[in-house]
Order: C-alpha cells, then sequence, then structure tokens
C-alpha cells in the first residue's frame, strides 16, 4: 500500500514537471515573429502593432474590436511628406486620400494592406504572417524609401 502510493506521487511529480518543461517552451511562430521585428530595427524600420485604421478595410476581430496589424514604418527627419494613404488591392495601390500619382502603383511585397505616408514618416501595414522570417524585409525598406522619393 505504502510503495502504490509512493508511486503514484512520484508519478503526479514527474508529470508536473515535465508539463512545466513543455508549458515553458517557446512557440516557434512567436519567436519568428520576434526575431523578424529585431532585424526590422536594426535595419531602421520600426515595428508596432496597431489597431487597424478603418480606411484600410481590413477585417475587424469583433463587431466592436478592431484587429491589431503590425505597422513597419521609416522615420525621415529632413522629409516634408504630404499625407497620403492607399489600399493594396490586386497588389496595386488604391488611394484613399492624398495625391493620385500614387494610383496604381505597383507593390512588390507580399501581405501589404495598405500604405500611410505623413510628414517625415512613411509605413506600412503588413501581414506578418506572410513572410514569418523576414526575408521581405530590407526590400520593404528600399520601397518605402523610394515612395518618399516620388
Amino acid at each position: 500500500m505504502v510503495t502504490t502510493m509512493g508511486l503514484w506521487i512520484t508519478l503526479i511529480i514527474v508529470v508536473f514537471v515535465v508539463g512545466s518543461i513543455f508549458g515553458a517552451r517557446v512557440n516557434p511562430r512567436e519567436k519568428a515573429l520576434g526575431e523578424t521585428r529585431d532585424k526590422a530595427r536594426k535595419m531602421g524600420l520600426y515595428p508596432r502593432l496597431l489597431p487597424a485604421p478603418a480606411w484600410t478595410k481590413i477585417e475587424k476581430a469583433a463587431e466592436n474590436r478592431a484587429s491589431m496589424v503590425a505597422y513597419y514604418n521609416v522615420l525621415l527627419p529632413q522629409a516634408r511628406l504630404p499625407l497620403m494613404r492607399a489600399c493594396v488591392e490586386n497588389g496595386m495601390f488604391v488611394v484613399v486620400h492624398g495625391a493620385d500619382k500614387f494610383k496604381d502603383h505597383p507593390v512588390p511585397l507580399t501581405g501589404v494592406y495598405a500604405v500611410d505616408m505623413q510628414a517625415n514618416s512613411i509605413g506600412l501595414y503588413w501581414n506578418e504572417e506572410a513572410d514569418l522570417h523576414g526575408t521581405q524585409l530590407e526590400q520593404m525598406k528600399t520601397f518605402l524609401m523610394s515612395l518618399a522619393d516620388v
């Protein structure tokens, strides 16, 4: 009876220890996103999670709550950029507000929802799931800088 009770107690302890070890493991998806965001910061891109603005037409998480979406932007301290907001449909800009010179401008990146340009900042709302390992980051920065020069 005592040995059976000892075995049960030992088994319960082992299950809790093993469960704690598996519970402490980092989710591979979250790890990849963290590494992508760190890589972006080192390149001069500033990633943030923001509630999706209504003009982007990104589906809401709930009827009364906006979805959180990744926003990667570049700060250009000396720039004087015009206000421009554009959604991306079929790989092209659809200007919501601002200069029509950006109308039908091609977007060479995957997972981009929209682009926002204002004063000294230009950024894009991006589906990070489209590129978990950040292979587009360099191209993203180049694209944003080229938009600022247009």
